[in-house]
Formats: C-alpha cells, sequence, structure tokens
C-alpha cells in the first residue's frame, strides 16, 4: 500500500510536471502579448497605437486558444467563443475579449513566475542531487558555485547539497501538481465561456455527437452486414450446395459422398468460425468472462510489439463503456502493429471519479494522422457518441499518445 501510494504520488509529480512546461509556454506567449499591450496603450496616449489594437486582439486570442487546447488536453473541454467581432469598439464590449484580457495579464505575469518555481525546483533537484559527481570540475578563481549559497570546497560539502537536492525533489514531487493547478486555474475560470453561451454550444455540440453516434451505428450495422453477406453466408451457401451433393452421391458414389460430408463439416466449422468472430466484434465475450483488465491482458498477449497493461479500475463500469474502451485499444494496438514501427506499447487505464481514462503510448515514428485512413477518425466517432474525450498526440518522431476519456457514472 505504501509503495503504491509513494508510486501514484511520483506519477501525480510527473504528470504536474508535464502541465507546469505547458503552461510555462503559454504564459511566455501570454508576457510577451501583455509587453505589447502596455506598448500599444502608451502608443494610443498619444494617437499613434489604435492601429496596432486589432493585430493584438488577435494575439490575445491565439494565446487564449492555445491555453484552451493545452488545458483540454488534460481535462474537460474548454469551447473557445465566436470569432472576434469587426471592430474595436464591440471587441471592447464583447466579454469573451475582456475575459480573455484580463487572462492574458494574470497568466503572463502570475502564471510566468508559478511556471519559473515549478520548473526551478527539478532543476535544483538534479543540479544538486548529482553535484558530488562535478563539483570538482569548477575552476577555484571564478569563486563559489552560482547556484549555491557557499563555496564548496570539500566532499563533506558537497554531500550537504546532495541533500539538499533531495530536499527539492520532494518539494518538487509535493508542490509541483499544486503549481500546476494554480497555473491553470486562471484559464479555467476566465477563458470557459458564459453560462448561457456554454449551454447552446453544449448543445451544439451534443447535437453533433449524437448524429455522429448514429452514423457510427449506421457504419456498424454495415459491417455487420457485410461480414454476415461476404462471409457467413457464403459459407452456408457451400455447405448447402455440398450436402445436396452428398445426397445425390449417396446411391451412385458412397465414397465420394463422403468425401463431400467432410468438405461440408470443413465449410460449417469455416462458417460457425465466421460467425464467432462477427459476434464478438459487437460484443467481445471476454469482457463477462474476465472484465476490463483481464480483457485487455488478452489483447497484450497478442500484439506482435512489447505490450504493457496497467489497469487500476476499481468494480465495473457500463458494459457498453468497458465494450468501447476494448474497442480503441484493440483498434491502437492494430495501428501501432501495422503503422507506428514501434519497439514497445504502454497502455495504462485508470477511473476518476465518474471518468474512465484511457492512455495508450508507443515509441513509434509518430506522425498519425487521422485523416489517413487508419481507423482514428472511426475511434474518434466512437468515443465522442459517449459524450466523451479523444485527444491524439503524434508529432514527427514520436511518441505517439493516445487520451481516452468516457463518462462511466459515479
Amino acid at each position: 500500500m505504501v509503495r503504491r501510494r509513494l508510486v501514484g504520488r511520483l506519477r501525480d509529480g510527473v504528470s504536474g510536471l508535464k502541465h507546469v512546461v505547458g503552461g510555462l509556454g503559454t504564459s511566455a506567449l501570454a508576457l510577451a502579448i501583455l509587453v505589447g499591450m502596455v506598448v500599444v496603450f502608451a502608443a494610443c496616449l498619444v494617437g499613434i497605437g489604435l492601429l496596432v489594437v486589432p493585430g493584438i486582439l488577435r494575439g490575445v486570442r491565439f494565446a487564449a486558444d492555445q491555453e484552451r487546447a493545452r488545458l483540454t488536453r488534460w481535462g474537460p473541454a474548454l469551447i473557445g467563443p465566436p470569432p472576434l467581432p469587426p471592430t474595436i469598439r464591440e471587441a471592447l464590449r464583447d466579454s469573451a475579449v475582456r475575459r480573455e484580457l484580463g487572462w492574458t495579464a494574470v497568466h503572463g505575469s502570475a502564471g510566468f513566475l508559478l511556471g519559473l518555481l515549478g520548473i526551478s525546483l527539478p532543476v535544483y533537484a538534479v543540479e544538486d542531487v548529482t553535484f558530488p559527481l562535478w563539483f570538482r570540475a569548477i575552476d577555484p578563481s571564478l569563486g563559489a558555485p552560482g547556484m549555491f549559497w557557499w563555496r564548496v570546497d570539500e566532499l563533506g560539502e558537497a554531500l550537504a547539497v546532495l541533500l539538499a537536492g533531495v530536499v527539492f525533489a520532494v518539494l518538487a514531487v509535493l508542490l509541483t501538481p499544486g503549481i500546476a493547478w494554480l497555473q491553470a486555474l486562471p484559464g479555467r475560470r476566465l477563458l470557459a465561456p458564459a453560462g448561457d453561451v456554454d449551454l447552446s454550444l453544449r448543445v451544439a455540440e451534443l447535437t453533433a455527437t449524437r448524429a455522429a453516434a448514429l452514423d457510427a451505428h449506421a457504419v456498424e450495422l454495415r459491417r455487420i452486414e457485410r461480414s454476415l453477406h461476404d462471409g457467413t453466408q457464403n459459407r452456408l451457401v457451400a455447405l448447402n450446395v455440398l450436402v445436396g451433393a452428398a445426397r445425390r452421391a449417396l446411391d451412385r458414389n458412397p465414397e465420394a459422398a463422403a468425401d463431400i460430408l467432410d468438405r461440408a463439416q470443413d465449410a460449417a466449422e469455416l462458417a460457425l468460425a465466421e460467425l464467432r468472430a462477427v459476434v464478438r466484434g459487437i460484443l467481445p465475450p471476454v469482457l463477462d468472462d474476465r472484465g476490463l483488465a483481464g480483457a485487455l491482458d488478452g489483447l497484450a498477449a497478442g500484439c506482435a510489439v512489447p505490450c504493457r497493461v496497467d489497469v487500476e479500475v476499481p468494480g465495473r463500469c457500463a458494459i457498453s463503456v468497458e465494450a468501447t474502451a476494448y474497442f480503441v485499444v484493440a483498434e491502437a494496438l492494430t495501428n501501432v502493429v501495422k503503422h507506428s514501427q514501434a519497439r514497445s506499447v504502454e497502455v495504462v487505464v485508470r477511473r476518476a471519479g465518474d471518468r474512465l481514462s484511457v492512455r495508450i503510448t508507443d515509441d513509434g515514428h509518430g506522425g498519425a494522422d487521422e485523416s489517413g485512413g487508419s481507423g482514428l477518425a472511426g475511434m474518434r466517432r466512437r468515443v465522442e457518441a459517449y459524450d466523451g474525450r479523444f485527444v491524439l498526440t503524434s508529432p514527427p518522431g514520436g511518441p505517439t499518445t493516445m487520451d481516452v476519456e468516457l463518462p462511466c457514472g459515479s
């Protein structure tokens, strides 16, 4: 139990550091725009800055959209506002624009400082922990090392610096998640749409996902129909023909009838196998027999690329949610084998409250594209049909990370 808590705390610290790094990037962008805003405001006082105001507002919207995209990758989706109004006067009256201006001021100042704090803790930790390995290489004529409070000449003092590094490491693990939360708070509060706008956008989003769910259902029915028509039906027709031929051959050539019956038996077995495959494609029986963890272990065991599965899901989710997670992982592993040239893949499944999260990460060459015919668009439709969230991150060179969240009830 203690080991699991330590591993969980370390995982939270690493995740928090990723959040802080991303927040530092958007806060640096917001800081640059904030400086530009100050310059333009000063220019407006003498009447020469009004022409630049539309560009500044577009820059604010761009930075805010980057932060929305970042926060959406790590939590509930933030829906962006309508396009900017055409005139400066209308834009400044727009509540979304005013909220974005306030976010720029807060995130470009406090968010940037929080990002520097969150980054400095692990940097100090690494520097201090490794200090005994390289402190003798410092030229004494340069004085005391710049990052420390005292001059270090002996190994004992260097080991004291190492202990300070351990303290920094513990502080980084404990404080980084909180720093990431504080850094993201202005974006969650100020960049989310107003209540009535949020409701209308949510209705539009649900209408679109409902249409996508109906399309996905129709595609699934067509797939089942093709599988039955092209596979099982043809096998059964062949079986019927072979049985008829065997009946006619019984009187004329009993030995030939026996051979025909053997072929008919083979055709029946193939038809049964294809029918089982179709049934498994509708709802895998292994989910009922072994649960989601066991079903995913079975997928990993059959994957041609070494696959590690880590599932921590207390209790059972709705069977439709487990089936969606199962099919997403199955399709993702198929893509990894076919396209990624990866050497390893990891599947992590967690349940937090009423959300089931699935993350599939591989170390392949990246560059996955939903328009490339690899089934990613179908996976997105299947997830969004359940009001879930699908985020794919696959830069050229890799790694590829697929994050899926599904509502699973409380």
